[in-house]
């Protein structure tokens, strides 16, 4: 197939890369020319001006208003795809706005194919993602080549837009309450002069254990910040999340408590750091000194 990818992040680039090693041509556009240039020296292109039409579009942006302007806006990408071609739209956003994208798209004579992803940039890299999808049949079928090349597994959830993203919401609503939980519980480790490496590996076995514990730990016992997943992701997808339960009247009262930590944390100056240094904004207010690794 000829794909289009809008976002050529840590995600984004993972899943061009795993969609060429399978055979399709990619081409991808970046506000960043140097992430441009990598996806070049592997072999993709530049998207063109003018070039023929291409079969689908892959969109991994960062929210609903990337979302709309990478399909829809004046430098739209949509507007590049071959009658009847799917857009796999990637980005954490509201069940509503999926919906809305996707009564654009059919106006348009395209599919459109609700697809948040999950797993992180390795994950994505190894063409080994969790994709959350709801779409027509015939969106699915559409997109099932570069699906067959991006995850591991595809999770069908609905005939039309909407129960991806709902899907999606409840995933981030455990995994921030998750990194928020890893955080309290390595500040209190520190406060008992535990040793972190030594919690890691006796949680890793006991039922406290969580994929974000693991996955994220490590960071906070190298004391390495560098930003996989940023701090400000949680303001914006839990925000989602919050929106979502007011809608259905269902008081959220951890979902509010994290949300709230993440945003302090953001204007703390934190936000562009691994979520991982929530531990560091959680620790800091008993001033207790975690491991230094000589990074933000």
């Amino acid at each position: 197939m000829d794909v289009l990818f809008a976002g050529l992040g840590s995600m984004g680039m993972g899943m061009a890369l795993s969609c060429l090693k399978a055979g399709h041509g990619v081409q991808g556009s970046d506000p960043d020319p140097a992430r441009l240039d990598t996806l070049i020296r592997q072999g993709g292109q530049p998207v063109a001006a003018g070039g023929p039409a291409a079969d689908a579009l892959v969109c991994v942006v960062l929210n609903a208003d990337q979302t709309r302007a990478a399909l829809f806006g004046p430098q739209g990408l949509a507007g590049r795809l071959a009658p009847g071609g799917v857009i796999v739209a990637c980005a954490t956003v509201a069940p509503d706005f999926a919906r809305e994208m996707e009564a654009e798209a059919t106006a348009r004579g395209l599919l459109y194919l609700d697809a948040p992803i999950s797993g992180g940039a390795a994950k994505a890299a190894a063409g080994a993602l969790s994709i959350m999808a709801s779409g027509q049949p015939a969106a699915f079928a559409a997109a099932a080549p570069l699906l067959q090349a991006m995850a591991e597994t595809v999770h069908h959830l609905g005939d039309q837009a909407g129960p991806g993203s709902a899907m999606k919401a409840v995933n981030q609503l455990l995994a921030g309450l998750h990194i928020m939980a890893m955080g309290e519980a390595l500040a209190l480790a520190t406060a008992q002069g535990l040793d972190l490496a030594r919690v890691q590996q006796v949680i890793g076995v006991s039922a406290g254990n969580s994929w974000m514990f693991q996955n994220r730990a490590p960071h906070v016992i190298a004391g390495d910040y560098a930003p996989r997943s940023a701090i400000d992701i949680w303001p914006k997808d839990l925000g989602i999340v919050a929106a979502m339960a007011q809608d259905a009247g269902l008081p959220l009262l951890l979902v509010e408590t994290a949300l709230a930590e993440y945003r302090a944390a953001s204007a703390a100056g934190l936000g562009r750091l691994d979520d991982a240094v929530i531990t560091r904004h959680i620790a800091a207010r008993a001033g207790l000194a975690l491991p230094d690794g000589g990074q933000d």
